[in-house]
């Protein structure tokens, strides 16, 4: 089994498992926002998921208020504002850190360089990190590359391949 299927996860509705739900998906890990300039977002990954959750898609939310304070909202509250908003049916995880002493192990994983280099933190909100069906880091998209961005979604297609 994969380290990353390995790491526990508690979804933003307080269930718990662990990423090796999605093996055999592939992922698209977002860490998001209520109040950031990209949060419209939202709307973009609910249409990939739309589009392409039949062909083994999955897109997990995590959001974080480490980055100017732009998520300060209980897990309820975030879960209420993306179904409202933008009509999310993606997972959501809680609330989690992506830096930091206490980040989040799955995001230590996504950030771990594979051949010793230096580790590249996560620099904004809805940066993405796309998973392979198998577990392996893919690709990784900064916030300003949007989910209908040409580049986001050919190497999308090509992992669901």
């Amino acid at each position: 089994m994969p380290q990353l299927h390995t790491i526990p996860l508690t979804f933003n509705d307080g269930s718990e498992g662990d990423f090796g739900r999605f093996a055999g998906k592939t992922v698209l890990v977002v860490n998001v926002a209520s109040a950031c300039g990209h949060t419209k977002q939202y709307a973009g990954l609910q249409e990939l998921y739309g589009k392409y959750r039949d062909q083994g898609l999955e897109i997990l939310g995590v959001p974080c208020n480490q980055f100017g304070g732009q998520e300060q909202g209980s897990d309820e509250e975030i879960a209420e504002f993306c179904q409202r908003n933008f009509g999310v049916t993606f997972p959501l995880m809680s609330k989690s850190n992506v830096l930091g002493k206490q980040q989040h192990p799955l995001y230590a994983e996504l950030t771990r360089p594979a051949d010793g280099a230096e580790v590249q933190k996560v620099k904004w909100n809805f940066e993405k990190f796309l998973v392979s069906r198998d577990g392996e880091v893919l690709a990784r998209f900064p916030s300003a590359v949007g989910p209908d961005s040409e580049e986001l979604i050919g190497a999308l297609e090509e992992a669901l391949a």
